[in-house]
């Protein structure tokens, strides 16, 4: 199973999404403080991490920040608070999906399933058995198969929601998405109704592969339907 790195500074909480977790077989490694999140962080070497977002030293958004200047392991935040401009701002941030506490165990492992997937997307992707070349795409090269994604020769760090979005659209040019689409394929949520998770992916997306994110020309809104790649 898993290496969940779970940083939450109320003492409850932390042990008992700890515990469940162990009971589910995942190796937890559990830290009360943002700066003690990102030691273990090295140290540790998690396959996630469970973010609380009220930290008593710094906040979950800065701890959230600092990750994915260097990494993209997926994140998924912890709130207590699910319809305010916390989840915005911690998806802004840079993190995969959220979750609000408190949490049952199905829908703790739930979540953690399907961020892991989202990390080895297969959607789109070729049959393993057969060598596929890399897409090219105006300036921007995908590599479904090894998980790529270059811009004019360089590599782009995309998080995990990020990655498997641009692999889902552009396996498909002009092929016009709706949120609760991409909500479904991308995020594997039943609910309905989030689309601030698409919407805050998009925006950090299109800062990546985008010359003008006003002006996109890769992911393109169509209005009052949802997202396309393309036409370029």
């Amino acid at each position: 199973m898993s290496r969940v790195l779970l940083i939450e500074d109320d003492r409850a909480v932390r042990e008992g999404v700890t515990l469940t977790l162990r009971r589910r077989g995942h190796e937890v490694e559990a830290a009360p403080t943002g700066e003690a999140g990102l030691a273990a962080l090295e140290s540790f070497r998690p396959d996630l991490v469970l973010l609380d977002l009220m930290l008593p030293d710094k906040s979950g958004f800065e701890v959230c920040r600092r990750i994915r200047a260097t990494q993209q392991i997926p994140i998924i935040m912890l709130t207590a608070r699910g319809d305010d401009i916390d989840v915005v701002l911690g998806l802004e941030a840079g993190a995969d999906d959220y979750i609000v506490k408190p949490a049952r165990g199905e829908v703790l492992e739930a979540r953690i399933r399907a961020v892991l997937r989202r990390a080895a997307p297969s959607d789109g992707g070729p049959d393993p058995a057969v060598t596929q070349p890399a897409e090219t795409h105006g300036d921007l090269t995908v590599d479904r198969a090894g998980l790529l994604v270059s811009k004019d020769g360089q590599d782009l760090a995309l998080a995990p929601s990020e990655m498997k979005l641009l692999l889902y659209l552009s396996a498909t040019p002009g092929r016009v998405f709706s949120r609760q689409q991409l909500l479904e394929h991308v995020w594997e949520h039943s609910y309905h109704g989030d689309a601030r998770l698409v919407d805050a992916c998009v925006m950090r997306l299109r800062t990546k592969v985008e010359d003008s994110s006003r002006s996109p020309k890769y992911i393109q809104t169509v209005r009052g339907f949802g997202y396309r790649f393309g036409p370029l």
